[in-house]
């Protein structure tokens, strides 16, 4: 818990989550290229099975560090006092982000999975 009852508590915590959001969409985005990094090969004809799984591991496991980094701020934020909460803040404008880029990266392995 903190003893500081300063608002900055919060905006670090918040930092973090986005920071951890930063690097699930990086995974992602490094899962999407690693499965279709193999169409760019002069003559390729089809990605590999390995490619494909190798890619869907990485954008599955965005998903699940986007996941776990809601859970982590959530229970930053619950040891908060009121204090360090400016009033009318939005707490939980960070968590949608998070949650959306966790479900658009849900979606994306779906899309990879299918072909």
């Amino acid at each position: 818990m903190s003893d500081l009852n300063d608002p900055r508590v919060l905006f670090a915590a918040e930092r973090t989550l986005m920071a951890w959001s930063r690097t699930a969409a990086g995974l992602m985005a490094f899962g999407f290229l690693i499965d279709r990094s193999e169409l760019l090969m002069p003559g390729a004809s089809a990605r590999s099975a390995a490619g494909m799984w190798i890619g869907i591991t990485f954008v599955l496991l965005g998903v699940a560090l986007c996941a776990l980094s809601v859970v982590q701020y959530r229970r930053a934020v619950a040891e908060l006092r009121p204090a360090e909460i400016p009033p009318g803040y939005w707490v939980n404008l960070s968590v949608a982000a998070s949650g959306l880029i966790g479900l658009l990266g849900a979606a994306l392995a779906v899309y990879l999975a299918a072909g």
